[in-house]
């Protein structure tokens, strides 16, 4: 499964292009949760040697990073 913002928001995908080109605060951590979604999908794919508790605490970041994205800028109320 991707987990791309766009892939996790199609609603949003106009308003996340604007806000990575015209907000730094957003693009910022949509730049830290593109890496981390990187990193995990790379290791997902390799299956790559990595404990459990370490795969879910990346999962955990990715996920508070998509909350905090999206509560903050993607539904308005910043």
């Amino acid at each position: 499964m991707r987990h791309a913002l766009t892939d996790e928001f199609p609603e949003y995908a106009d308003k996340i292009q604007e806000l990575k080109q015209n907000n730094p605060d957003f693009a910022q951590l949509a730049r830290e949760y593109h890496k981390l979604n990187h990193e995990i999908e790379g290791l997902e794919s390799r299956n790559m040697p990595i404990s459990d508790a370490n795969f879910e605490e990346l999962k955990l970041r990715r996920h508070q990073l998509k909350d905090q994205l999206y509560k903050g800028w993607l539904n308005g109320q910043s």
